[in-house]
């Protein structure tokens, strides 16, 4: 019975060169001179942390971070921005988490977006992705259709891995 796994999973070695990328760029840029702009990949790579002297600053630093994930294939649906908070000696920071896997509420979503659109597919939940199987492969490229079209409205980066006949 054909099948395919829903997926949401960053390329971890392109999230490390983007995150290089723009502390390279930012180092030696004039307009972030003195500003202490920097941004740190979490040790598990579950987050990022834009820390600047001001608020303007973090959005500059997200500004030269954005693109070049962009150009690495990271889907910016993937990131999930945090308030912009106050930490001492009058510096802020951002804490943006990165998805990883396809969140539970998220999958049960999607699930029943396939339940409401009647198509000849079944989709399961198993663990942090989503197996759809159905009788024949057109059917399954209508539901990969539905859940690209849906894509934006979910705020979800997915990726549709293991297509078996």
């Amino acid at each position: 019975m054909p099948s395919f796994d829903v997926v949401s999973k960053i390329d971890l070695a392109e999230l490390d060169n983007a995150v290089n990328q723009t502390k390279k760029e930012i180092s030696t840029r004039y307009d972030f001179q003195g500003s202490q702009a920097d941004i740190v990949l979490a040790p598990d790579k579950t987050s990022l942390t834009v820390k600047a002297n001001s608020e303007d600053r973090v959005q500059a630093a997200k500004e030269v971070l954005l693109p070049k994930l962009a150009k690495r294939g990271i889907s910016l649906l993937a990131l999930e921005y945090e308030p912009i908070e106050k930490t001492g000696l009058s510096n802020v920071k951002q804490l943006i988490k990165l998805q990883q896997g396809i969140p539970v509420e998220k999958s049960k979503e999607l699930v029943k977006l396939v339940k409401e659109a009647k198509m000849k597919v079944q989709a399961s939940i198993q663990g942090d992705q989503l197996r759809v199987t159905g009788k024949n492969r057109d059917d399954l490229q209508a539901a990969i259709a539905l859940f690209r079209k849906e894509q934006e409205r979910l705020k979800l980066d997915m990726q549709f891995t293991n297509f078996r006949d």
